[in-house]
């Protein structure tokens, strides 16, 4: 029976790059443009999700109605702030090790982010990665972003795999339970703050610190040579 391909798709913020705090920052910072006061932790809690359903998710913790104008400006003042923090952002250790062990043993991958490319640039240039080159998925591209699957679901076809013989590695929550959702294993990383037990509820499969000891047990989810 002929092997069926594995791939390996990558939320990046948190998972590729150490850019989760930046953003958390931002979003503080942009809510405080507009009067709104949240906890920075709270806010952590959402990192993942889609900037749109993070400010509609808003209701739940502060009650206030955010018409569409508002809405707008938030997401305006938050790739504002991030922008000014984008040249603090490093890969995380392993990052770009393991997609060149990827490459260079002929596994597909891809990179399915809730960021818009505007956003997503500066680190994707971290890494050395070209969207020109590399399959790059973002919130531009796709109807909803996580939890929903449709990121990875696109990143899948663009690879031409099948989903369910794909890996979906993340950091968040939001990327686990959109892993479940398309039917892909998860695969979760403590680089982005959640703790190991959370990761587990919302479905990963295995977890690792980072992308170096996701390199160091390749083999255990199927990213032999």
């Amino acid at each position: 029976m002929e092997r069926r391909q594995t791939a390996f798709l990558f939320d990046l913020d948190g998972t590729l790059v150490d850019s989760v705090y930046q953003h958390v920052l931002a979003w503080h910072e942009a809510l405080e443009s507009e009067g709104i006061t949240l906890s920075v932790w709270r806010i952590h809690r959402k990192i993942g999700m889609s900037g749109g359903l993070f400010t509609n998710m808003l209701l739940r913790e502060t009650g206030l109605v955010l018409d569409p104008g508002r809405s707008e400006r938030l997401l305006r003042a938050h790739a504002e702030c991030y922008g000014r923090r984008s040249q603090q952002i490093r890969p995380l250790p392993g990052a770009k090790e393991l997609l060149a062990y990827l490459t260079e043993a002929g596994i597909p991958w891809a990179i399915a982010t809730s960021g818009r490319m505007a956003t997503a640039k500066p680190t994707l240039d971290t890494l050395g990665v070209d969207p020109a080159k590399n399959p790059i998925v973002t919130r531009d591209q796709v109807k909803y972003a996580k939890p929903d699957p449709d990121l990875f679901l696109a990143a899948a076809e663009r690879l031409g795999v099948d989903i369910e013989e794909s890996f979906v590695v993340g950091d968040s929550v939001w990327d686990m339970l959109a892993a479940q959702r398309a039917r892909a294993l998860g695969v979760g990383l403590l680089s982005g703050g959640y703790g190991e037990a959370e990761l587990e509820r919302a479905g990963a499969y295995r977890v690792y610190e980072d992308p170096a000891e996701m390199l160091r047990h390749i083999d255990e989810v199927g990213g032999r040579r």
